[in-house]
């Protein structure tokens, strides 16, 4: 019998084995040399960990889920790129367990906010979003300049960090709580927010 495209698609049984062959070939010549690289993505040039205060910033951010209406994600698309700046890429999130990446945005995305505004620009914001962006429908949070930080609280999350592969060295685990003594919420989080997306400004 001819051994032929039009013979396989006859035969169910051949065709889903044969298919099964090829997937699963396929399959392994792109997963398994990933178990031999130590990492899949590099982090781009001068990433660094989050520093005490940007990392309980980024714990405040996801908390008061800012994440639900701001994005963190510049999609490489031209109309994206030439409102937000660079595209976004895995290598400035390395560090980020789990990174803030996503889809909806109802408000402006922040993957490139760092440095664009003032932190007395960013208080006013948090305390009374109309102040300086008339439009806006973003919640006050007035609390925030109020609550302050626990600094013993950061250690814990430091060292857990350092589990899933973050370099902190024992020197900056135990510096931590200095860092955030008789520091507001409202500090942490402007604090994470400056940070954002200052390693790429190439901007489209």
């Amino acid at each position: 019998m001819k051994f032929s495209h039009e013979w396989i698609e006859k035969n169910p049984w051949l065709l889903i084995a044969l298919v099964t062959l090829v997937v699963s070939v396929g399959g392994a010549v792109e997963i398994v040399p990933l178990f031999f690289q130590k990492s899949t993505t590099e982090p781009v040039a001068g990433l660094k960990p989050y520093s005490p205060l940007r990392l309980a910033g980024r714990d405040i951010y996801i908390r008061e889920g800012c994440y639900n209406c701001h994005s963190q994600m510049v999609r490489p698309l031209r109309a994206e790129t030439e409102r937000y700046g660079h595209y976004s890429v895995a290598g400035e999130f390395v560090y980020d367990h789990p990174f803030q990446w996503g889809s909806k945005r109802t408000g402006p995305d922040l993957a490139r906010v760092g440095g664009r505004y003032s932190d007395e620009w960013h208080r006013d914001h948090l305390n009374n979003p109309r102040d300086v962006v008339p439009e806006s429908n973003m919640p006050n949070y007035p609390w925030l300049a109020k609550n302050t930080l626990v600094a013993n609280d950061i250690q814990p999350k430091m060292r857990a960090l350092r589990r899933t592969g973050v370099p902190y060295t024992d020197a900056e685990i135990a510096a931590a709580p200095e860092e955030l003594k008789d520091k507001t919420e409202q500090d942490a989080l402007i604090a994470y927010l400056q940070g954002l997306g200052t390693l790429i400004k190439t901007r489209n």
